[in-house]
């Protein structure tokens, strides 16, 4: 069997929502971070040192490779990463052991 991980960083009001869609196109569990950050070319503003942006969970999922492109996709719309820019992101890695 070969298998992928997806990684989807989401903003936090939106981690149930692509959990839902992911199982609902077949992932059987993930691993959830809270509140992780990123950084862009450019850093982001502060107010009086305090961050303004939204934080964003991390959501992780290993899955057979047969359904990964499905999940995905599920991921992709409910996120709405092609809509929105800056909401979010989802990729894939082989997992070879």
């Amino acid at each position: 069997m070969h298998f992928k991980l997806i990684i989807a960083l989401v903003e936090d009001d939106k981690t149930d929502l692509v959990l839902d869609a992911a199982r609902a196109a077949g992932a059987t569990g993930s691993t959830v971070l809270n509140q992780v950050r990123g950084e862009g070319v450019t850093r982001s503003k502060t107010f009086f040192g305090l961050s303004l942006e939204t934080q964003r969970d991390m959501l992780m999922f290993m899955v057979e490779e047969h359904m990964s492109r499905k999940i995905l996709e599920n991921i992709r719309d409910v996120g709405e990463f092609d809509s929105k820019p800056g909401c979010g992101i989802a990729f894939q890695i082989d997992v070879e052991d």
